[in-house]
């Protein structure tokens, strides 16, 4: 089974032939199934040049399963069931896709939430396996999360040569640690990007461990990978264009809907492929992920195996290569470069210039609302009298053609620790967990507003739509939310902790968008608890 594009709109239909006629007379579907980087102009070619090799790892990964599968073997044998995997963006959003489809158990820590971490490794470390997944080897968050567990395994006892496993390109800084810390090492092709890598070893080596069936998904991909090179029948093309088309005749916002999918989660993998693919330049195609379609006429609903505009249906590796595919050709359309990511570098230089401060500067707020502290600069010249006049400010303050983003550096697990009544029923403990979950306040803001809402966890979203917020369109207005730390962790070798590491990079990406003019506020919770029921109750009567 391969993937199908189904036309559900005859517009969208009739721009999408006519686009993907004007490429196919131009070359592009060969060219690009052979891996020609000249396709995005002569600015792009020397990226692009080493960044082709995911158009073929259906076949050159199956070279990594052997290797793989002795890992699996060898964490079976040890009775290692608790896969926990530390790694950023394109290291673990693909993962989290394939084993939340094969329905296998994987902890992902793309997180420097400190109560997040604490609770990962008071969850069975007896039992546990690390995969630390990073492609520059380099990556703040991962690095804190190795040298935690590392402390973490050597305080219990346990050796971590025995319990870690690295994934990242030859070469780097992560790779002569592993080495020099005699950790089994998987390199991954360093001719892929790390939002293009979900069929590389970063997708595929802690999918296995979980019990995922990896060589299925290569084989998935590998029935879909001729078709990319026809000129009809081309699945790619067919999304590629359609989704290029749209957003040049003004439907850049990307509506995806899975409610029917047996696909979990590939939504939250396609947002950062092409959010961070596609938002630069002042361009780019904003997904919006976990939301009602509504009737905003920039909007273009896309379904995964279910209706929209235009439906994508078929099996998860196929999938992945389809919309690797897909986003190449709109970067083509849109006369951008698909493959880098100016800006999200200028976040990551903010946060380290601010860790080597001797205090962060937080500043003062200039509204206290209970236990909801208010920092950064509203739309209008007049304070805000209370917390309703913020929310009620940046809905306004959202241009037509605009959206708002909610961007929470918390624990996105903690919801799950709300008190419910003994015997609840799951509707009942459903309530509870969405009463206290800061994600809600995205549905109830959107009851306000005819522009789309978009949600990101802090940090993981920086490295996704993060690119997006500071390269794309200047149309988005940002609320960050921030809560106090009750129980740090300390990050060995290193003169911070996570709590302070989150705080900063929150500051950082605060400072990079206030720079661009993009109107910010900063919610910071001095209760984390009270503060996420302060939100959503005042959120319910704006």
């Amino acid at each position: 089974m391969t993937v199908s594009v189904t036309f559900n709109e005859e517009k969208v239909a009739e721009q999408a032939a006519e686009t993907a006629a004007r490429l196919v007379s131009e070359g592009v579907p060969e060219a690009l199934a052979k891996g020609d980087p000249t396709l995005w102009g002569p600015e792009a070619q020397a990226e692009a040049t080493v960044r082709l090799g995911w158009l073929n790892l259906p076949r050159t990964s199956g070279e990594l399963l052997p290797e793989i599968g002795k890992l699996v073997e060898r964490a079976r044998a040890q009775g290692l069931d608790h896969v926990v995997l530390a790694g950023m963006g394109g290291s673990s959003l693909a993962p989290e896709v394939i084993t939340a489809t094969a329905d296998v158990p994987l902890t992902v820590l793309d997180t420097t939430d400190p109560g997040q971490v604490r609770r990962a490794l008071e969850d069975r470390l007896d039992r546990t396996i690390l995969v630390v997944a990073s492609k520059s080897g380099g990556t703040v968050e991962t690095d804190s999360h190795r040298r935690i567990y590392e402390k973490a395994f050597r305080d219990a006892g346990i050796d971590p040569a025995e319990r870690i496993v690295v994934v990242t390109d030859p070469g780097s800084p992560l790779e002569q640690t592993a080495l020099e810390s005699g950790y089994p090492v998987i390199l991954a092709d360093p001719n892929v990007g790390g939002r293009y890598s979900a069929l590389s070893a970063f997708g595929l080596v802690p999918s296995a461990l979980a019990g995922a069936d990896v060589e299925k998904l290569l084989d998935d991909a590998a029935a879909v990978q001729p078709l990319l090179a026809q000129t009809e029948g081309n699945p790619g093309l067919d999304l590629g264009a359609a989704l290029g088309a749209a957003a040049v005749s003004g439907r850049d916002k990307l509506v995806l809907e899975d409610s029917l999918s047996e696909i979990n989660g590939l939504p939250d993998w396609i947002e950062q492929l092409v959010a961070e693919s596609t938002g630069k330049q002042g361009k780019g195609i904003l997904p919006i992920v976990g939301a009602e379609p509504g009737e905003a006429p920039d909007e273009l609903i896309v379904g995964i195996d279910s209706d929209g505009a235009l439906a994508v249906g078929g099996p998860l590796g196929a999938q992945f290569l389809v919309w690797e595919y897909a986003t190449a050709i709109v970067g083509r359309i849109l006369g951008i470069d698909p493959f880098d990511q100016p800006n999200v570098a200028e976040s990551k230089k903010n946060t380290a210039k601010l860790l080597a401060r001797p205090e962060l500067p937080v500043g003062a707020p200039i509204l206290v609302d209970g236990p909801v502290e208010v920092y950064g600069e509203l739309p209008g010249s007049e304070v805000p009298k209370d917390l309703s006049d913020v929310f009620t400010r940046l809905l306004e303050a959202i241009p037509s053609r605009g959206y708002l983003a909610i961007m929470a550096y918390l624990d996105r697990e903690a919801a799950f620790d709300a008190p419910y009544a003994e015997g609840a029923s799951f509707e009942e403990m459903t309530d509870a967990w969405s009463a206290a979950d800061p994600a809600t306040l995205r549905a109830q803001l959107t009851l306000r507003t005819e522009r789309p809402i978009t949600f990101g966890w802090g940090p993981r979203f920086l490295h996704s739509t993060g690119q997006y917020h500071k390269g794309g369109p200047q149309n988005g207005v940002f609320l960050q939310i921030t809560g106090a730390v009750d129980e740090d962790v300390e990050v060995p070798g290193k003169p911070y902790t996570l709590g302070r590491l989150q705080l900063a990079q929150a500051l950082g990406d605060q400072g990079a968008l206030a720079r661009r003019g993009r109107p910010t506020v900063r919610l910071h919770l001095t209760d984390r608890a009270a503060g996420v029921a302060r939100l959503l109750a005042v959120a319910r009567e704006v």
